[in-house]
């Protein structure tokens, strides 16, 4: 199991952008040829400030070439393509990049969701290989709904049709790894990146560490809804208009992606198995809470026995994905 770093305290979310410069509005038009399929080191499309609020769309996790019956899975260039790198002026390794989700919205009139031979949850996959025949390849097209907020399921076999709300979020957010490393635009860890979590999503902030100069924000892979564990290995896959804000928290230093909202502090544990990934946000969380609040490490460790809450996102990826979160009304005073 890696190593799990108690960390530097993290400001709350409506201070650390309360404190930041007048806002700023930036906009980047998305150039297709510039995305890219790594977290990494690379060069930036866009430098934003403290506190610039970013405009700026994303494609489907297949580049959107998914449009009709009859298109297979053999079109997509790769998998999960990333807007970006965005530089943030200030962010320096050892500093905490804070990314406050302002607005998501579909910038479709469907979405897709596939299954595939290799990849799911309750599929043979090259981590899990089984002596079965192979599923083949499925393809669902959901009609969206904006101004009822609803996506269709039509199922492929039958005539069944269900709706169900839209709740949409980015699954790719992440920054540049840790010791110039290039990481695929599938895998979620430290970095953020593919955390497949419903918890980036309007009105939450998420908090990344910095790994390189300028951060390098990366954003893809939009959702428009997803069920736990994403078993299937998609969601709703949805290109989005997204609006978000930046700042920098200098000088604090954390190892995991952290998100916060008025109700709720979460961390974030990805790793293979499912149960290091939970003993890591568990562990990040109690590092959070025994630093920034006047708890011990035993008691937070005792509170969250009794009214912590997990979230499996999803455990489809390269690293499985949990999030431990705990509501801030059971927890005491700010240190």
């Amino acid at each position: 199991m890696k190593k799990i770093l108690f960390m530097a305290a993290i400001f709350c979310a409506a201070s650390v952008f309360a404190q930041s410069a007048p806002s700023n509005v930036v906009h980047y038009t998305l150039n297709r040829s510039k995305l890219k399929y790594l977290f990494a080191t690379s060069e930036p499309v866009l430098h934003l400030k403290q506190g610039d609020i970013l405009e700026t769309t994303t494609v489907d996790a297949f580049g959107d070439v998914l449009q009709k019956p009859g298109d297979t899975l053999s079109m997509v260039k790769g998998d999960n393509p990333l807007t970006g790198p965005f530089f943030v002026e200030g962010a320096e390794p050892g500093d905490t990049l804070a990314v406050k989700i302002l607005s998501l919205e579909v910038n479709s009139n469907q979405g897709v969701g596939t299954i595939a031979d290799g990849f799911g949850a309750v599929n043979s996959t090259t981590y899990t290989p089984m002596v079965n025949p192979p599923i083949g390849e499925h393809i669902w097209y959901y009609p969206i709904d904006k101004s009822a907020n609803t996506a269709t399921f039509k199922a492929n076999d039958s005539n069944f049709t269900v709706k169900m709300p839209l709740h949409n979020f980015l699954g790719c957010i992440g920054v540049a790894p840790a010791s110039g490393e290039a990481r695929s635009s599938i895998v979620p860890a430290e970095f953020g990146g593919n955390m497949d979590s419903p918890e980036v999503s309007v009105g939450n902030t998420v908090y990344f560490p910095v790994n390189a100069k300028g951060a390098l924000l990366f954003i893809g892979d939009g959702h428009a809804a997803m069920g736990d564990g994403e078993i299937g290995g998609t969601a709703i896959e949805v290109p989005l208009r997204v609006r978000l804000q930046v700042s920098v928290i200098k000088g604090q230093k954390i190892a995991w992606p952290r998100f916060e909202n008025d109700e709720y502090i979460m961390t974030v544990g990805a790793y293979r198995p499912l149960d290091d990934a939970l003993r890591i946000a568990y562990t990040e969380l109690i590092g959070w809470m025994s630093h920034d609040y006047a708890i011990s490490q035993m008691d937070a460790y005792e509170l969250l026995s009794k009214v912590g809450e997990i979230h499996l996102n999803e455990m489809v990826d390269p690293n499985y994905v949990i999030v431990t979160k705990i509501k801030k009304k059971y927890l005491p005073p700010k240190k």
